[in-house]
């Protein structure tokens, strides 16, 4: 499908990263989250500075268009699930336990600039053909994934008459130690067999935008295992 229309995202996954952008492997390291309103990307591009040469007489000799840098993505997230384990891997502030040693909320305390996380997210592609011909998939969906996101900070909160909306912020950098990530997110054959990227992010990237016929993992209220992929080697 060369040109597929996305619907409404369907969830998103939030896996923890270390201070070099690598996935975080083993128990408790990453939540799957249906209940959102929606995910903004703004890019933070720093206008370049344009060159010309201008003659005494006003006539101008020569000028160059300056090249503008992108810094990255500035990241929100508008959700609706007041779950301390998402809180907890986004913005790095500690969980607050029950009797039974379950989570029962968080605390804000503070920016944690020395975490981050990779955030996923699936939206369904609609259309006639979604369905392969074999009978082996599921439909298709757009994945979109931004491997690392630091400074996860939650924005303004008001507690009223109305649905109440959080709001978390933070900001994409490039490289990292993503790699093929560690999820089967990709087929890798005909088959349809799933497995992870079949090719790593650049070291300037901040995102990848593909199509796959791998169905999103279950949400869940739970911190789900990053065991997979990447994670097989280490």
């Amino acid at each position: 499908m060369s040109c597929p229309l996305i619907s409404n995202v369907e969830n998103i996954r939030v896996t923890r990263v270390d201070s070099c952008g690598r996935p975080v492997c083993g128990a408790d390291n990453a939540f799957v989250l249906e209940c959102l309103a929606s995910v903004s990307m703004s890019p933070d591009v720093e206008e370049g500075e344009d060159i010309e040469y201008k003659a005494a007489n006003g006539k101008v000799c020569g000028f160059k268009r300056g090249c503008p840098s992108f810094r990255g993505y500035e990241v929100e997230v508008n959700f609706f699930s007041v779950s301390p384990e998402f809180v907890e891997i986004t913005t790095g502030n500690p969980v607050v336990f029950g009797f039974d040693g379950q989570p029962i909320g968080h605390d804000d305390c503070s920016v944690q600039c020395n975490i981050g996380f990779a955030l996923e997210l699936w939206a369904p592609i609609l259309g006639d053909d979604i369905c392969d011909a074999s009978g082996l998939n599921e439909g298709k969906w757009i994945y979109m994934l931004l491997p690392w996101i630091t400074n996860g900070v939650l924005g303004d909160l008001e507690a009223g008459s109305e649905a109440v909306t959080l709001v978390l912020q933070g900001a994409t950098r490039s490289g990292g130690g993503w790699g093929i990530g560690p999820y089967d997110v990709l087929e890798q054959d005909a088959a349809l067999t799933p497995g992870p990227l079949l090719t790593p992010l650049g070291n300037t990237c901040h995102r990848r935008v593909i199509q796959t016929q791998i169905a999103p993992p279950t949400p869940g209220c739970d911190y789900v295992d990053v065991t997979g992929g990447v994670c097989l080697a280490s």
